[in-house]
């Protein structure tokens, strides 16, 4: 896709290295927009070690106070500190830089200072959803604050030039809280190529923030009175990892814990190269990425059926109901005992997986800032 040179600014509080799963995707967008010659300024939340302004692989970011204790997790009131210095750092660059679009993930926090900016400057306004700032999608951390926000929630959902869903799912879940936004689907991306093929090892995978709705510990009650010769390895940190750890104590599986890892940690790397399964029991996702690294790293996959989880595996794996410690059992034994269905599934996993590469996902987003700007 050739198109003229577009100067965006992207908004979100999490970034690498801090945050879960959108603050990676954010990146990649960043980097790959970058890459096709596009100018690309982020301004996110700082945390402690890193540098207030950075370049990274082409795209500017800049980093404004705020008060965050960890970088894997952000709770509402930390959440609440990254508005005055990101308003304040967002009215300076639009003041000397004439962007095209204003790129904003998650409704909320970000929305509220995009939406203000935008106005301000009449630059158009594109809001990327990724389910924790959805009502409903995420009752255990965040039901309280939907409630409490429900009106300006609204009021942003609607006013935002465009919305942009990673899954179906998560889509129908914007419109019943406000039917009116106008919501496009755009599917995360991937890095392709990322893993390098090698020889399998003995490992099942487990990969995401450690909060007890993602449902690791029904793993571990499935795998804890099974003698096998497998090792379980959970990649992660989060309030829920005491808990799993007491669980674990009792298996006679082998368990490990590895804490959380940044992507490019060799041993998160390794990790995803030699596992040949990988588990993901959530009770509540969007469009888990962990769930396209696994494909990519050519997995043989055993997910949940929640939210937008088959539309990420498609038929590419194996599917248990959220909570079904039976299911995840009798599926990771016949993965197990069958070199043939796990060789047959990881190679579905990794032919699916090209769909999602990062290079046709940025054109996407492209083709949709190109139609906000003719429009708005």
């Amino acid at each position: 896709m050739t198109v003229s040179r577009l100067k965006i600014l992207m908004l979100n509080h999490e970034f690498p290295p801090v945050g879960g799963g959108a603050s990676p995707v954010t990146y990649d967008l960043c980097r790959h927009l970058a890459q096709k010659g596009h100018q690309v300024d982020v301004v996110t939340m700082h945390f402690k070690g890193t540098p207030r302004e950075a370049c990274m692989d082409g795209v500017r970011v800049f980093r404004t106070p705020a008060i965050r204790k960890r970088a894997d997790i952000c709770h509402a009131h930390e959440l609440a500190t990254f508005y005055p210095g990101a308003l304040i750092k967002a009215l300076q660059l639009t003041r000397t830089t004439h962007y095209d679009i204003i790129h904003c993930h998650f409704l909320v926090p970000g929305g509220p200072l995009a939406w203000l900016v935008s106005r301000w400057r009449r630059i158009p306004l594109l809001v990327t959803c990724h389910g924790t700032d959805v009502p409903e999608h995420n009752p255990e951390r965040f039901q309280w604050m939907h409630k409490l926000i429900g009106p300006a929630w609204r009021f942003l959902a609607r006013h935002a030039d465009q919305i942009t869903s990673p899954s179906e799912y998560l889509k129908t879940a914007i419109h019943r809280a406000c039917p009116d936004a106008r919501v496009q689907v755009i599917p995360n991306g991937i890095t392709l190529n990322r893993f390098e093929p090698g020889p399998k090892k003995k490992q099942i995978l487990m990969c995401s923030r450690l909060l007890a709705f993602k449902g690791f510990q029904h793993v571990i009650e499935a795998v804890k009175d099974l003698d096998l010769d497998w090792t379980v390895h959970i990649i992660g940190d989060g309030p829920y990892l005491p808990e799993l750890k007491r669980l674990a104590g009792s298996s006679i599986t082998p368990i490990q814990f590895t804490g959380w890892l940044d992507k490019t940690d060799p041993e998160f790397v390794a990790l995803y190269r030699e596992s040949a399964i990988f588990v993901f029991p959530s009770e509540a996702e969007n469009f888990p990425t962990v769930l396209l690294e696994a494909m990519s790293a050519r997995m043989a996959i055993i997910s949940s059926t929640a939210g937008g989880c088959r539309e990420v595996v498609g038929d590419a794996g194996m599917y248990v109901s959220p909570g079904d410690v039976a299911g995840i059992r009798e599926s990771i034994v016949k993965l197990i005992e069958s070199d043939s269905e796990r060789e047959r599934l990881a190679q579905a996993a990794l032919e699916r997986a090209g769909r999602f590469g990062w290079d046709t996902i940025a054109d996407q987003f492209i083709e949709t800032y190109q139609g906000l700007m003719q429009t708005t």
